[in-house]
């Protein structure tokens, strides 16, 4: 059955005073959705979701490799029946799926329990329009809010020559609103925003309590050229969450100065009676082109938490006491006392 035509989008939704992306400071990053480590009930997804929305937590950001498609027909079904206007949707291009062929077993790439898939990166035109027509068809509905190419600095090439061009003449047409990026490496995303007419990016785990990179190169061309910036990947991969031997920092087992680092800035946050988390929520905010944070979640209760903690107030004392011990360096821009929420 041919995939349904991509329609222009309506008034953007989950408007946040502030925001360029209509949306709020906190949303829902939705690769757990799609058994990322570990599988996941059906129920279970749909109670975060609707979890989530209840709690404001309106921007919902998913993608076709996260489990191949899994976590985009999970967040379809649970958003069937929510008005669309009441949030904000963006997913990813660039990896192509397809079924799988006979006796071919696809790499897991960190999921697990997934549909009978394939991922290819694919970057023409055709191939970009047509991965987007399949996610609406999964994600059950006309249009999503922001489009980023996904995980593409090993395929500039293909990026510059039509994934791009791609991309932006869907958003000419009026079939996507904002267009950008979203991969770990802030490098390769500066010189994009430099390069190109870019409204979004989403940046993981460069701009943390632990990871300044970001402010050294894409956090100042965003500034310059008005692009929106997304945290993602606040905790570290697990680091910033739970500062102990064997966490994980960007995927992988943190180094013990790593690990050690994360657990004295825990030591003082403590003294502040903030939990490590709350600091790291909120730290990525310190720049004003950061609009909102994605977090992740594996139960409905991480959801909650993750909105208690954006609600909590983080005294300026705390910032100080971290540049004083050499958690933070002196030159970086500190965070404001207000709430997220």
């Amino acid at each position: 059955m041919a995939n349904p035509p991509v329609t222009p989008p309506g008034t953007p939704s989950g408007a946040q005073l502030g925001s360029p992306l209509g949306t709020p400071r906190l949303g829902l990053g939705c690769a757990q959705l799609g058994n990322l480590a570990a599988p996941m009930p059906d129920e279970r997804a749909e109670a975060i979701v609707h979890t989530a929305l209840e709690l404001g937590c309106t921007y919902l950001d998913t993608a076709p490799h996260y489990g191949v498609g899994l976590s985009e027909e999970r967040l379809g079904r649970a958003l069937a029946g929510v008005p669309r206007d009441t949030y904000t949707l963006s997913t990813k291009v660039g990896r192509r799926l397809r079924p799988l062929s006979p006796g071919e077993r696809p790499p897991a790439e960190g999921f697990v329990d997934t549909p009978a898939r394939a991922r290819e990166w694919d970057f023409t035109a055709d191939g970009i329009r047509r991965t987007l027509e399949s996610s609406l068809e999964r994600l059950g509905t006309d249009h999503v809010d922001i489009v980023y190419l996904h995980d593409v600095e090993n395929h500039l090439p293909e990026v510059y020559g039509t994934g791009f061009p791609a991309l932006a003449a869907l958003r000419d047409q009026g079939v996507v609103r904002h267009i950008g990026f979203g991969m770990n490496f802030s490098d390769v995303l500066a010189r994009l925003v430099a390069d190109l007419d870019v409204d979004a990016v989403l940046c993981a785990g460069r701009w943390t309590l632990l990871d300044r990179r970001a402010y050294d190169d894409l956090l100042p061309v965003c500034a310059r050229r008005g692009t929106a910036v997304v945290a993602g990947g606040v905790y570290n991969s697990g680091l910033l969450a739970d500062p102990r031997p064997g966490a994980h920092y960007d995927y992988a087992p943190a180094a013990a100065p790593l690990v050690d680092r994360a657990a004295r800035t825990a030591e003082v946050c403590a003294r502040h009676g903030v939990p490590l988390r709350a600091a790291a929520l909120r730290f990525p905010f310190a720049h004003a082109a950061v609009a909102s944070a994605v977090v992740g979640a594996s139960t409905p209760d991480e959801v909650r938490d993750n909105v208690r903690l954006s609600g909590l107030t983080v005294p300026h004392a705390l910032w100080r006491d971290l540049v004083a011990e050499g958690l933070l360096d002196d030159d970086l821009p500190l965070p404001g006392e207000a709430p997220l929420t």
